[in-house]
């Protein structure tokens, strides 16, 4: 194999974001590297204590879409491939998969797998678990909803040649970037096969999930704190650093996650509030960091129920909202940022001064409110709609907040009554999925910032995270033509079009995208969240260590 030598002046073992433009060497030899923390000498032993958010609404993380199941489980798995948690997730190295090759074609990727890995029960792991984890990942069973699948769609075929082989097959050619994107998504952990085929191909009932990973579950208390201990038998010599780490759950954003941390109970938190943030980086000791997630914070509008069943009335309501005061509702509470459609920071959004000349991001909403009722009326609510809308809300302050202001605005604009309905998140996954709703306000997460990615996911009909049961046949039909587009101008045409589709006839309500705040003690080592982009990407904590 070329390994090395095909990447140049790059990372020996990895694959930077950067080098994705010039292409990924058809070829990659890893079989020498081992993974260790980013400081010399680093020290063994203690157990971390770690704040992350709310407990798992199930335990089925493939399918999850929140960080209340990845932030705790993740580092009971390992990846096909993964990204490096020493600069920040920027590159790709090897993982349970040591090397690859990809075909001339860009149709056969083919990973050789490492031998002598365990799973957690004792029990070998093989090509076989490989295929059994992807098939069900890119075609989930009935009953069976995996967010990441739209990445896998143009995989036609998995085979698994011996043990330690496993190739997949596309339909047609996609672009290298994105499938090991794909591949190396924190997301897409390995599981037992055998471990499928006991649990009918869904394990959202199976508390300890058998991975390879550097931990393992020790015990759990519902609410409060999942305890993981050491995997001594781990496949990566030296790894990991601790003996242990306990996960103790807290809302996101909230006083009692801001109060953990500060009062030093937990060693490290993710999703902390702005003013705990603030005097974070105030507090001798102690080091802060905010970075943009891949989220983005919307209402959703129940396409099968009158009146939202009209696209007129999703636009009118769209555009009555006040983008800026929903931001500055959520300041203290959450760091957020204005955007539409598409991901505000990302290399294909409308800027952001031309996204504030458009009706419905305006700083003035005057217009928009009066083009919003003329939608109204032309519906045949010119008199206002007569019932009351339900609108599930999750239990975070943040959505508590958004739900207020968002009931108030279409009070005062339109005239709409809506009556709020507060849930735990696993009740507003239930009810989201099964419709019992009119508007629902949280979050989703995609795994890359490409529009191949989420607009499949989030906004193709059927799209495993279309909570509105939304069916528009000209955006559907521009699809195919944005994930097979190799041309960038023409390409970023293509995603203009399909953003004036959903600005008229919107998916979605985007009330804003998300920033993230990590906090922890300096002792805390062996990571490098500076310039994190994906957090369900590196949250593995084999390289965490104590400097104490």
């Amino acid at each position: 194999m070329q390994g090395a030598a095909a990447l140049g002046g790059m990372s020996v073992y990895g694959l930077p974001y950067g080098a994705w433009a010039q292409g990924v060497p058809n070829e990659f030899d890893g079989s020498k590297f081992q993974l260790a923390a980013p400081e010399p000498n680093p020290k063994r032993g203690g157990v971390l204590k770690y704040a992350i958010t709310s407990r798992p609404p199930h335990f089925d993380f493939h399918q999850s879409g929140t960080i209340n199941s990845l932030g705790s489980q993740g580092c009971m798995f390992d990846n096909l491939v993964r990204r490096d948690p020493r600069d920040s997730g920027k590159t790709i190295i090897p993982d349970l998969a040591h090397s690859w090759e990809i075909a001339k074609d860009g149709k056969t990727y083919t990973f050789h797998l490492r031998k002598d890995v365990q799973f957690h029960d004792g029990a070998e792991f093989t090509s076989e678990d490989i295929k059994a984890t992807y098939d069900r990942i890119r075609k989930p069973p009935q009953g069976v909803s995996i967010p990441r699948s739209t990445l896998f769609t143009t995989v036609s075929e998995i085979t698994a040649p011996d043990k330690y082989t496993v190739q997949f097959k596309l339909s047609e050619p996609r672009p290298a970037a994105f499938m090991m994107a794909g591949f190396a998504s924190g997301w897409n952990g390995i599981v037992r096969k055998k471990t499928l085929e006991d649990n009918q191909y869904n394990l959202r009932r199976v508390v300890d999930i058998p991975g390879t990973g550097p931990y393992k579950s020790k015990r759990r208390v519902e609410n409060e704190v999942w305890v993981m201990e050491k995997n001594a038998q781990y496949w990566n010599k030296g790894l990991p650093y601790l003996d242990g780490i306990e996960f103790y759950h807290a809302l996101p954003f909230s006083p009692e996650l801001g109060s953990a941390i500060l009062s030093n109970r937990v060693d490290y938190a993710r999703i902390c509030d702005p003013v705990t943030a603030r005097k974070a980086a105030q507090t001798q000791g102690m080091s802060t960091t905010a970075f943009y997630q891949s989220v983005i914070q919307g209402t959703w509008m129940n396409n099968k129920k009158k009146p939202l069943d009209d696209p007129r009335v999703r636009r009118a309501i769209h555009l009555c909202l006040d983008r800026p005061v929903l931001v500055d509702v959520v300041k203290d509470v959450a760091p957020m940022m204005m955007g539409g459609m598409i991901y505000p920071f990302s290399d294909v959004a409308t800027p952001l001064p031309e996204l504030k000349k458009r009706l419905g991001y305006q700083d003035d909403t005057t217009a928009a409110v009066k083009e919003a009722q003329a939608l109204m009326k032309a519906a045949g609510y010119g008199s206002g709609y007569k019932g009351t809308l339900d609108y599930l809300v999750r239990e975070v302050a943040s959505f508590k907040l958004w739900a207020q202001a968002v009931q108030a605005m279409l009070q005062q604009g339109l005239g709409l009554e809506v009556k709020l309905r507060t849930v735990v998140e696993s009740v507003w996954f239930d009810d989201v999925k099964s419709g019992n709703f009119d508007l629902a306000v949280g979050a989703v997460v995609s795994t890359l910032l490409d529009p191949s990615d989420y607009f499949n996911a989030w906004y193709k009909k059927d799209g495993p995270q279309n909570y509105g049961f939304w069916d528009n046949a000209a955006f559907n039909a521009l699809l195919p033509q944005i994930d097979t587009e190799t041309d960038s101008a023409k390409r970023l045409a293509l995603i203009r079009k399909a953003e004036d589709i959903m600005e008229q006839d919107p998916p979605v309500l985007p009330l804003s995208w998300e920033k993230i705040n990590d906090i922890w003690y300096n002792y805390v080592k062996g990571h490098n969240p500076k310039e994190y982009f994906g957090i369900y990407d590196v949250v593995r904590f084999d390289t965490f260590w104590l400097d104490k």
